[in-house]
């Protein structure tokens, strides 16, 4: 028998990247009381990774919960970025309707898009909230019927067209029901919510059903893993069977030894959990997304659908540099392995494969910043390696035809900037789909694109927009191979040998192109130290000192000057490489080296 529970809704966030999610479950913290009144609270207290601090970006799914009078709201912050969609479409069945959060301004944007589409085929109730309503360019009534527009384009049903619209400014802390309201508080929000999103539905007599939809990891616990309880109840000390939906051969005899149910931002202790409630449950060490927690008499898996497939690849290599070990902490290929490994404890996106030798590890995830990031923390946390291009995976259909990945790529640039950007794109085998202006004397491209031809891409659009354009991409199923692309139209300037860099070897070394280090850098034959002004490379020796004599004295070499040299940032180095090259990373310092260090093997292979 079915019944519905009252006093529990399951909610997620969900917005383009950088429209005020994070800021705005900060607020509904704060105003439910979850805070003691004089505690002092971060910015962004969701965002508990550094790097998500300081590049003020989600990438893991969080969840938190809010008392409003006698309801409990449990609610899921999600990622903004296309490549962290793969947690936004697991997290959408654990929850019952959803808050669209839309940047007053900016409007609809292209992963507003990709999360309407999953939570609108999966049925659920949506509340729009119109975020930064107190920025001076705000256009809510414009904002509004993009967002209508956007919900007839994705077929939305007549229930979810009809849904309520709410004006808010996250960062002051107020929502109002019309944009001509008086702002007080957030409580329009917490009402709107508890009337329109349904409570959750299951029938508490039934058999336990708790499907697993994210995993979280803890070094005392191990993996822990988070759902929602669909049917039944779900009790600590109880025996129970772990099955999956598409792996019917999966039956594991587990107990329940914790559990525990979100309050603010801790988790809380339980003996028992009821049906619509959403608990973390640990102690079962072999738990993946998709797993379904049963009871042992009739076991039966929630259906969930697959986590979609990575596109882009990169090998991890045991650095083998003359720099090697210095600077690291962990640097053999038993110590990248096990970090690899066990990264997919927690990222379900990513892939990890044994390289072609014993020290290459092969790791696909989703795009470039899926990989950077993980990249970022490994070298946070005292690894030293090296990185291969990124590369995209390649299929093959049943004629043997070799397909890619392809990518809807929408571009915000400057009127201004806007030959420079299609004659760049359609260079890397894009095709300009659509093409109108957009408010701010801005024009909006939508290009399909091939997703190599858009590897190494975002430092040349940077500089090509002064820094003013915006691109976004979606990923859009596999196409026919689409030709070769060239990345890089200029060679590299190598290192002619090993040692420390000298102002007057730079001095001769910056005619020929742009550097990327400056004096007194270890440096070492193979290395490259800038970006070659011609085709080819170009071998340097940046070592060198002049030759004293009686009338050549050394004081003259401080008054050669130098151009600042162009220090890449981890993108960017990993921009740069080319497919014969390699970035070195290490907690200390980002080196870009060919792949062959010896000049006369480099040469063979590349007359090969």
């Amino acid at each position: 028998m079915k019944t519905t529970r009252d006093d529990i809704r399951n909610i997620a966030i969900i917005a383009h990247v950088d429209h005020g999610k994070t800021t705005l479950v900060d607020q509904l913290l704060k105003q439910s009381g979850v805070f003691r009144e004089n505690q002092e609270v971060q910015e962004r207290v969701m965002d508990s990774n550094d790097i998500e601090k300081e590049r003020g970006i989600t990438i893991l799914s969080k969840n938190t919960a809010v008392q409003y009078k006698d309801v409990k709201i449990n609610i899921i912050d999600t990622p903004g970025h296309a490549d962290f969609g793969g947690e936004v479409e697991r997290v959408l069945k654990m929850v019952n309707g959803v808050v669209l959060v839309v940047d007053a301004f900016e409007g609809v944007m292209p992963q507003t898009k990709f999360v309407v589409m999953k939570a609108l085929a999966l049925g659920l109730p949506i509340v729009v909230c119109l975020n930064k309503i107190d920025r001076p360019e705000a256009r809510p009534a414009e904002v509004v019927d993009e967002v209508l527009e956007l919900f007839m384009d994705l077929d939305a049903s007549d229930e979810q067209l009809d849904c309520p619209f709410l004006y808010a400014s996250a960062r002051n802390g107020y929502a109002m029901y019309n944009p001509d309201d008086k702002p007080e508080n957030m409580i329009p929000l917490f009402e709107t919510i508890i009337n329109h999103i349904p409570a959750p539905e299951g029938d508490p007599e039934a058999n336990t059903q708790v499907l697993i939809s994210t995993i979280d990891y803890n070094e005392y616990v191990g993996r822990i893993g988070i759902g929602k309880v669909d049917n039944g109840s779900i009790k600590v000390n109880q025996e129970a069977v772990v099955v999956n939906h598409h792996d019917p051969d999966k039956k594991q005899k587990v107990r329940i030894s914790k559990l525990y149910e979100f309050e603010g931002l801790q988790k809380v202790d339980v003996e028992e959990a009821k049906i619509g409630s959403i608990v973390a449950i640990s102690g079962i060490s072999d738990l993946h997304i998709g797993d379904t927690i049963c009871s042992p008499e009739n076991p039966e898996a929630i259906p969930f659908q697959k986590i979609s497939e990575p596109t882009i690849s990169m090998n991890f290599i045991v650095n083998d540099s003359p720099l090697a070990g210095q600077e690291g902490k962990f640097v053999t290929s038993r110590h990248i392995r096990d970090r690899l490994y066990s990264e997919l404890n927690t990222d379900v996106s990513l892939r990890v494969e044994q390289g072609e030798t014993p020290d290459t590890y092969k790791v696909s995830g989703r795009g470039e910043l899926h990989l950077s990031v993980l990249i970022e923390n490994m070298r946070r946390e005292g690894f030293e390696f090296a990185v291969s291009k990124a590369e995209v995976l390649y299929k093959t259909d049943e004629n043997g035809k070799k397909l890619e990945p392809m990518e809807i790529a929408y571009v915000d640039v400057p009127d201004e900037f806007t030959g420079a950007v299609i004659s760049k794109l359609q260079q890397r085998k894009g095709e300009l789909r659509n093409m109108g202006s957009i408010a701010g004397g801005y024009t909006r491209l939508e290009f399909r694109i091939p997703s190599r031809g858009l590897i190494g891409y975002r430092g040349d659009f940077m500089t090509d927009t002064k820094g003013n354009g915006i691109l976004n991409t979606m990923f859009d199923g596999y196409d026919e191979y689409k030709g070769d692309i060239q990345y890089r139209a200029t060679g590299s300037l190598i290192a002619f040998e090993s040692g420390e860099s000298v102002t007057y070897g730079l001095f001769a070394a910056q005619d020929r192109g742009t550097l990327f280090i400056g004096a007194g850098q270890k440096v070492y034959s193979g290395m490259i130290i800038g970006q070659s002004s011609r085709a080819e490379d170009i071998e340097i020796n940046v070592c060198k000192k002049k030759h004293l004599t009686n009338t050549r004295s050394s004081s003259a070499d401080e008054a050669l000057t130098l151009v600042p040299p162009r220090v890449l940032s981890l993108e960017q180095a990993i921009d740069y490489i080319d497919t014969d090259e390699l970035l070195e990373v290490t907690p200390e310092n980002l080196r870009i080296r060919k792949r062959i260090l010896d000049p006369r093997l480099r040469k063979r292979a590349n007359n090969k």
